[in-house]
């Protein structure tokens, strides 16, 4: 039986990461219907610190930070939902394909994976992003090519140790054909262990955005992202410290709080526990 105490502590351990996790989706699902002006230039607001009209200050060009905050977490959740959904389905249907198969075609995906994991993934995304030049598309793109690796790998693991299980033999001693054995049988099996990746992988989505957008190759201006603020933010690091301050804090709670929950739900779905 858990103690209360434990119990006390587990909650605050996923009811606070959950509630930062809540307030990026509300402000990433909300930001188009509120009335923000993250592209207002006022010459006599550049560079003011915090106030009560601005909660966050004003930047280089006198726009309100709170608003390009917020235009910035539209921006990484945006990226990050759609580099994971073509990630992980494209992935789980690469390596499940792969491992069910086997012979030559399971060679040929196993040594292509090797390729790529024998190159740091964000290198790889610099060198498309720059390739295919800077938009939010072209991140999409370069981002969802490296990120399907580890879905590919994970999913071809389990497929591995799921074929030969009782009921997969028995579906296909029925007749069952190969699509219907693994959308039934081997699938919803993965779906524990690809959560659990997943939310990793949001994780470094969300820094590898903000990576190429601090180098230009991200979203172009005027459009904001987290990346781009703490690039343009860090000339006036001295002057105007609010500037790296307010998504460099963003960006950090968002990524811990990602990692903390994937840590329970890691812990919650371990059955020997």
């Amino acid at each position: 039986m858990i103690h209360w105490c434990e119990l006390r502590h587990l909650s605050w351990r996923v009811l606070l990461p959950s509630a930062i996790l809540c307030g990026w989706l509300l402000f990433a699902l909300s930001g188009v219907f509120l009335s923000l002006n993250p592209n207002e230039v006022s010459l006599p607001d550049i560079l003011q610190p915090p106030h009560f009209n601005a909660w966050l200050g004003h930047d280089e060009l006198g726009r309100p930070v709170l608003d390009r905050l917020i235009l910035g977490a539209s921006t990484s959740f945006f990226v990050a939902f759609w580099v994971m959904s073509v990630s992980l389905l494209v992935g789980t249907v690469i390596g499940s394909l792969s491992a069910w198969y086997g012979g030559v075609i399971d060679r040929i995906i196993v040594h292509i994976i090797d390729v790529f994991l024998a190159f740091p993934g964000i290198l790889l995304a610099i060198a498309l992003a720059g390739l295919l030049g800077p938009g939010i598309d072209n991140v999409i793109f370069a981002l969802s090519t490296v990120g399907w690796i580890g879905f590919a790998r994970l999913a071809r693991a389990q497929t591995l140790s799921l074929k030969h299980r009782d009921h997969v033999l028995a579906a296909r001693a029925l007749g069952a054909n190969t699509m219907r054995i693994l959308r039934y049988h081997i699938i919803p099996l993965l779906l524990a262990p690809l959560m659990i990746e997943a939310t990793f992988g949001v994780a470094g989505v969300v820094i590898a955005e903000a990576g190429l957008s601090f180098l230009g190759l991200g979203v172009q201006p005027p459009e904001a992202s987290w990346g781009s603020m703490l690039r343009d933010g860090s000339r006036y690091m001295l002057m105007a410290p609010h500037l790296v301050l307010a998504p460099g804090i963003a960006l950090m709670l968002v990524v811990l709080s990602v990692n903390l929950l994937g840590d329970q739900l890691r812990d919650w779905l371990d059955v020997k526990r």
